[in-house]
């Protein structure tokens, strides 16, 4: 099992690209922004930087003998080694492998715009800090560039759930039919796209064949897995035809490619030097922050929280692949936990009692019930019914009984449902002693805005919606203001206080560019969002009976609900 040979560390990271990203297969649109912050194409998330911020910054991860790429050597868990005292950032450096092409005017200027916006750097290593040494070392075990390490920078902003237009997701932003390709579950439970060492395996294999393909060129191979492989391959039969040069700087590519291989570049150039730009980096040790640990069967993630003593968001974070409150009734079978919990973890999940690792509750089926509204009511799938009560079909009988698995009733974490959210308005209730107002937000509203209109603080008012102060609003989100003295207002509407939106941290928002024969129920289909949604965001949309190819529309989508 190859093991890395560099036993220097590293200590830098990169500067976030703040929307850039990237789909692996088709070529992105070619009115694409060539800037470094495609703001509106993938947003980040809020609550992710509100927690890394909170975190105790060691960093780091752990290979698995299950992972598709072979792993280096060594069992973190059992690796009694001092660690040492030169950090990950360095330990980059020294994998660097590509010339940065410091003289070209397109690197020169990417360079220049992330020198003049550090701000974006804490972003990113609180993002990365938790995944960075996984990924060096699954790259090192292969005698990978370490650039590549940076790619996600350029590709999510290191983001989990980092969602393009062309609904490519994750990390390394596979498009759904890629990742099935390279082994990716993507169903209702599950999302192996933001799993982070799947979806790094992923990638790896990936580009592994895109740099086979292109003749061990890997500026060529990492051009392929922006635009395509089919894309890139078009650009260089063109050259050879005309009789020019085949390499990247040579080949007429997307607007968006065109700007990829420079972002990357720049961005390592300043990581390889950051002094030389004025930027001052964040230290991130040269250790593993999770280990993968093998659970056996589904188990409720807030059980799996209370287990290993830490916070359900905290785990939440480590295993974003995760759309529901457990894990996948089918595997996999593993959690990320933080290392120094992993021995109290595995002390307590043996000695849970089975019927414990999961709720579940007896359902009497009752006339003119179906399958459809049975899993609506327990906010499951058929699906998930159907493996449960090993049902093939559709057909069920009043009187009968099924088991549905649930959310456990203490302190579950459910990751697609309001429930979290519900929970903390209930304990905002109380401690105010009135109920909340619930305010439908309009087109131009800002956090801002809304607290001075109801003489609240802003980070009071994200924090009582479960939201950050730069997360997203857009027109008819419903929030609710407690502690205002204000009753009402000319712009309140009041709407049942159930009527909660889902978790704001996996909202994205996605300009999306209409294609030749698309209606607006085939993109709500796609987006998994309603016509009527889609209309009360996009004001342009009324009155209007058909869309144009190459209308702009704007979405606001659920990662954890959208393939």
């Amino acid at each position: 099992m190859p093991s890395p040979k560099r036993n220097q560390l590293t200590v830098v990271l990169s500067l976030l690209l703040s929307g850039c990203t990237s789909q692996i297969t088709p070529a992105r649109d070619a009115d694409v922004p060539a800037g470094p912050a495609l703001e509106n194409t993938v947003l980040e998330s809020t609550q992710l930087e509100d927690t890394a911020e909170n975190t105790d910054t060691q960093f780091t991860s752990t290979l698995s003998a299950e992972d598709q790429v072979e792993a280096p050597s060594g069992n973190q868990e059992d690796d009694t080694t001092p660690p040492v005292s030169v950090g990950l950032w360095q330990r980059v450096r020294n994998g660097f492998q590509l010339d940065h092409e410091t003289d070209r005017r397109r690197v020169k200027w990417e360079i220049e715009y992330f020198s003049k916006h550090p701000e974006y750097l804490d972003r990113v290593v609180n993002r990365a800090h938790r995944h960075l040494f996984y990924i060096v070392e699954a790259l090192e075990a292969h005698d990978m560039p370490l650039e590549i390490a940076l790619l996600p920078v350029i590709e999510s902003a290191f983001d989990p759930f980092a969602y393009s237009h062309g609904r490519a997701s994750g990390l390394w932003q596979f498009i759904p039919s890629t990742a099935r390709t390279y082994g990716l579950r993507i169903d209702w439970w599950y999302d192996g796209r933001r799993d982070v060492p799947d979806s790094t395996q992923a990638a790896i294999n990936y580009l592994q064949k895109l740099h086979k393909l292109m003749g061990k060129d890997w500026l060529l191979a990492l051009a392929a897995y922006n635009a395509g492989e089919g894309n890139l391959g078009t650009a260089i039969r063109r050259n050879k035809r005309e009789g020019k040069a085949t390499d990247y700087w040579s080949l007429k590519v997307p607007r968006e490619t065109r700007s990829y291989i420079p972002r990357l570049l720049a961005i390592s150039e300043i990581i390889a030097h950051p002094e030389t730009y004025g930027i001052e980096l964040k230290d991130i040790e040269n250790r593993a922050y999770w280990t993968k640990v093998n659970i056996d069967s589904q188990l409720d993630l807030a059980r799996a929280a209370e287990l290993a003593g830490i916070s359900s968001k905290e785990l939440y974070h480590l295993n974003p692949g995760f759309n529901q409150w457990s894990t996948h009734p089918d595997g996999p079978h593993h959690l990320l936990v933080p290392v120094e919990r992993v021995e109290a973890f595995s002390l307590a999940l043996a000695e849970l009692p089975a019927t414990q690792r999961l709720a579940w509750k007896r359902h009497k089926i009752r006339a003119g019930e179906t399958l459809g509204t049975i899993a609506t009511g327990y906010r499951t799938t058929v699906s998930a019914i159907r493996a449960t009560n090993n049902i093939k079909g559709s057909i069920i009988r009043a009187g009968d009984s099924l088991t549905i698995p649930i959310a456990s009733k203490a302190a579950s974490y459910p990751m697609t449902s309001q429930a979290r959210l519900e929970t903390d308005q209930k304990y905002y209730e109380s401690k105010y002693g009135k109920k909340p107002i619930q305010y439908r937000v309009k087109s131009g509203d800002s956090f801002w805005d809304i607290s001075r209109r109801f003489n609240v603080g802003m980070r009071e008012l994200a924090k009582w919606n479960g939201m950050g102060t730069t997360s997203v609003l857009y027109p008819g989100m419903e929030l609710a203001i407690f502690n205002t003295s204000i009753s009402s207002a000319p712009s309140l509407s009041f709407v049942p206080g159930a009527s909660l939106e889902p978790r704001q941290d996996v909202i994205r928002k996605v300009n999306y560019r209409v294609r030749r024969g698309e209606s607006l129920s085939l993109i709500a289909d796609k987006f998994n969002l309603s016509v009527n949604k889609i209309k009360g965001w996009n004001e342009s949309l009324n009155g209007r009976k058909y869309l144009q190819p190459g209308d702009k529309i704007t979405l606001f989508v659920d990662v954890t609900v959208t393939e």
